[in-house]
């Protein structure tokens, strides 16, 4: 496993994070779940990333069981806040009243006194901004958190948020958005707005959430018990991908993931450690073996000719303008 700086920061991560959204606490059982975290510390994976929302608070708790007993300072456990944990007005948000409690009920859930990464799930329109950071500082300041970072915030947002945590001596040190070579739209305004403010991306769905595995063939049904089958909204989640040509271009990836020694797994993961501005990507998994191959792709170097030959096959297909995120599809939510 390789490691890297988050951002700008002093904080080291594993290039491949684990995270349980869609799994822990929902899709696979605390026991599958647990074997699939101790397979993430035996890759040297260190980096943990989950969310309160995540299967109504059970993710946390699941992540938080299969950890004790690790040594804490050897670990990054990262949480985030926002989308709705309660039925009540104020159980969601960026307000202060919702942040301060939702540390408390994160930490609990994950048999911690503090988390080293603390995101906004998404940007709070309903909330002044000032409030949302002075909120942050303070749970910095206090200890329970060490960083902060954001999730799925346009540049113009995160702009605004870098000036308010220096004056709140605060590290705000991340973004953590969809990135894969199918879906680049942090390309063009974020990720060069968090070079030049010291921030780094840690990126999910760097597989298109199965997609770019080649799992999916054009012209024929998914696999039986694959996301794109689930009624529960997986398959909306992975519509957007589904059509022919799409799953066709995947298919001409296999003789380029064969040449470079890797699957097609492998080779989407390590497509999205080629940007220098991402500090990590972050897998998912139903079953060890799933985190071993992905982990895998830790250290891989593609060469130019490699990048520029993927770059033929996807360019037609993958979605670059911003504009395009919300046309006719749902939002991915990790």
């Amino acid at each position: 496993m390789e490691y890297r700086h988050l951002g700008r920061s002093g904080l080291v991560i594993s290039e491949i994070a684990y995270g349980n959204w869609l799994t822990h606490g929902s899709q696979v059982e605390a026991e599958a779940a647990t074997t699939c975290v101790h397979a993430a510390l035996d890759m040297g994976i260190t980096t943990f990333d989950t969310a309160d929302a995540y299967a109504a608070t059970r993710a946390e708790s699941v992540l938080g069981d299969a950890l004790k007993g690790e040594r804490r300072e050897g670990l990054e456990i990262f949480t985030k806040v926002y989308w709705p944990t309660g039925p009540g007005r104020n159980d969601r948000g960026l307000s202060r009243k919702h942040l301060m409690l939702s540390i408390e009920g994160s930490l609990r859930r994950l048999r911690t006194d503090y988390v080293d990464l603390y995101q906004a799930h998404r940007y709070d329109v309903a909330t002044p901004l000032e409030e949302t950071m002075e909120a942050f500082a303070d749970i910095v300041h206090s200890g329970k958190a060490h960083y902060i970072g954001v999730s799925e915030w346009p540049a113009e947002q995160i702009r605004r948020a870098h000036p308010l945590a220096r004056e709140l001596r605060i590290p705000l040190v991340s973004n953590q958005p969809q990135y894969n070579a199918l879906w680049r739209v942090i390309e063009g305004e974020v990720v060069p707005t968090c070079e030049e403010l010291g921030m780094g991306q840690l990126v999910y769905s760097p597989i298109a959430q199965g997609v770019l595995t080649g799992k999916y063939e054009p012209g024929r049904r998914p696999p039986q018990g694959s996301r794109a089958t689930d009624d529960k909204g997986g398959a909306d989640m992975i519509a957007r991908w589904m059509r022919d040509e799409v799953l066709e271009a995947v298919q001409r990836l296999k003789p380029l993931a064969a040449e470079a020694g890797l699957s097609l797994a492998q080779l989407a993961v390590a497509w999205v450690l080629q940007n220098s501005n991402v500090s990590a990507a972050i897998i998912g998994a139903s079953r060890p073996e799933q985190v071993v191959e992905n982990a895998k792709a830790s250290g891989v170097v593609l060469k130019s000719d490699l990048m520029a030959r993927i770059e033929e096959v996807l360019g037609a297909v993958a979605v670059t303008d911003p504009r395009r995120v919300h046309d006719n599809v749902p939002e991915s939510r990790p």
